[in-house]
C-alpha cells in the first residue's frame, strides 16, 4: 500500500505559501512599474521586450493550466475551483490570463484548511499542488529569468544603477528563488521528507548555477544585443531536439507533448531540469560541460568587445569577471553533487518505487480523490495525477 500523505502541516510551510504569493504580486506590480518607467525613459526596445516576455509567458502558462484542468474537471478539490466550474468560469478565466491565479487561490485554500485543521483534508492535494508549482517553474524561466537578463543588460549599457531597474532586478531574483523553493518544497511534501536544510542547499546550488549563466548572457547581450537572439534560437532548437530524444510522456496528447518539450528546451537554456530516469548522471555531466563551454564562448566574445572600449568598462575587468563566474558555476555543480549524495537518499528510495510502479503500469492512470489504492486498477481511473508522479519520480538524477 502506498504511504499516505503527512497529516502535520507545519507553520513554515504555510508561511512559505503566503511568501510566494507576496513575491508574485510584488513582481506583477514591478512589471507594470518597469514598463511605464521604460516608456518614460524612451527605452522602447527594452519596453517591447519586457511586454513580449510578460505576454508570452502568460499565454504559455494559461495553455498548460487549461490542458491540465481539462484532464481533471471532475476531480476539483477546492471550493473556489468548484465555484468557477459550476459557473463555467474556468475557460473564460484562462482566456483572460487569470487561470494561474485561480490555481493560486486553490493552493491558498488548501494550505489554510490543512494548517487550521492539522489534517489532510484533501487526500491528494500535495500531488495536485505540484501542477501549480510546475507552472511557477515554467514562469520562472519563461518570464523572470529573461527579465533578469534584460535588467542586467540595461544596467550594463547605461553604466549606472537606476531605482526602477535595481528594484526590478531584486524582485525578479527573489521570485526565481521563491519559485524554486516552492517546487522543492512540493517534492518534499509528496515524499514526506522534511528537511529544510536540503531546501536551503537546493536554493544555494541553483543560485550558484543560474546566476553565472544569467550574468554571462547579460554581459554578452549588453555588447551584442542582436546576436543574443540568434544564440538563443540556435541553442534552443538543439535542446528541443535533445528533449524530443528523451521520449517523455508528461502530457496526455502527443501533440501537446511537443509544447512541453519546447518548454523544457527553454528551461535547459538556463538551468538543468531532469525529465528522464535513465543515464541521468551522464546526461547531466554532458549538459553541464556543454553549458560551461557555451558560457566560456559568451564571456570570451564579451571580453573581446569590451577590450576595445576599456575606458568605459573600468568597473568590469574581464580578468576578474570571467574566472569568478566560471568558478561559481563549477562550485555550484560540486554543491549539487554533494546535495544529492547527502540529502537525497530517502528521496532516491521513494522515487525508485514510483519509477518501478510507473514502468510496470501501476500508475499508468492516476488515482482520483478518495479512490482506494488497495483496489487499484490501471484502466478504471482517470489520468489526473500521472504527471505529478512522473515529476516526482524524475526529480533526482
Amino acid at each position: 500500500m502506498e504511504k499516505s500523505l503527512p497529516f502535520h502541516y507545519p507553520l513554515q510551510d504555510y508561511l512559505f505559501t503566503w511568501i510566494g504569493l507576496f513575491f508574485s504580486l510584488l513582481d506583477i506590480a514591478m512589471d507594470i512599474w518597469t514598463v511605464v518607467s521604460l516608456y518614460r525613459s524612451e527605452a522602447y526596445v527594452f519596453m517591447g521586450l519586457m511586454i513580449f516576455f510578460l505576454l508570452g509567458s502568460s499565454v504559455l502558462l494559461q495553455v498548460f493550466s487549461w490542458l491540465w484542468y481539462s484532464d481533471s474537471l471532475d476531480e476539483l478539490e477546492t471550493e473556489v475551483e468548484k465555484f468557477a466550474e459550476r459557473h463555467d468560469l474556468i475557460k473564460p478565466l484562462h482566456f483572460l490570463q487569470l487561470g494561474v491565479y485561480l490555481r493560486y487561490a486553490g493552493v491558498i485554500e488548501i494550505s489554510t484548511k490543512r494548517f487550521l485543521h492539522q489534517k489532510d483534508i484533501f487526500k491528494e492535494s500535495a500531488y495536485l499542488n505540484l501542477d501549480f508549482k510546475m507552472l511557477r517553474l515554467f514562469e520562472t524561466f519563461a518570464e523572470r529569468t529573461p527579465q533578469l537578463i534584460l535588467m542586467m543588460s540595461l544596467i550594463l549599457q547605461r553604466g549606472k544603477l537606476q531605482l526602477f531597474t535595481g528594484l526590478k532586478f531584486l524582485t525578479s531574483a527573489a521570485s526565481i528563488a521563491s519559485s524554486l523553493a516552492m517546487y522543492h518544497n512540493g517534492i518534499r511534501i509528496c515524499f514526506d521528507v522534511k528537511c529544510w536544510t536540503a531546501t536551503a542547499v537546493y536554493l544555494l546550488w541553483n543560485f550558484l548555477l543560474i546566476f553565472p549563466r544569467v550574468a554571462a548572457l547579460a554581459l554578452f547581450c549588453s555588447v551584442f544585443p542582436c546576436h543574443i537572439v540568434a544564440h538563443f534560437l540556435s541553442l534552443w532548437m538543439v535542446l528541443v531536439f535533445v528533449a524530443w530524444r528523451q521520449k517523455t510522456d508528461f502530457m496526455e496528447s502527443s501533440g501537446w507533448q511537443w509544447l512541453f518539450k519546447a518548454t523544457v528546451g527553454l528551461i535547459w537554456y538556463f538551468s538543468w531540469f531532469n525529465i528522464s530516469k535513465s543515464n541521468t548522471k551522464l546526461k547531466h555531466a554532458i549538459y553541464c560541460s556543454f553549458l560551461l563551454l557555451d558560457m566560456m564562448m559568451l564571456l570570451g566574445f564579451w571580453s573581446w568587445k569590451v577590450t576595445e572600449y576599456a575606458g568605459c568598462w573600468t568597473s568590469l575587468n574581464p580578468a576578474v569577471v570571467i574566472p569568478t563566474l566560471l568558478g561559481l558555476y563549477i562550485i555550484g555543480n560540486l554543491v549539487m553533487m554533494m546535495n544529492y549524495k547527502w540529502f537525497y537518499t530517502s528521496y532516491k528510495q521513494k522515487t525508485d518505487e514510483l519509477s518501478k510502479k510507473i514502468k510496470e503500469g501501476t500508475f499508468k492512470k492516476a488515482m482520483p480523490l478518495g479512490y482506494s489504492i488497495e483496489t487499484e486498477t490501471v484502466d478504471e481511473v482517470p489520468g489526473v495525477l500521472l504527471r505529478s508522479k512522473i515529476m516526482a519520480a524524475d526529480f533526482c538524477f
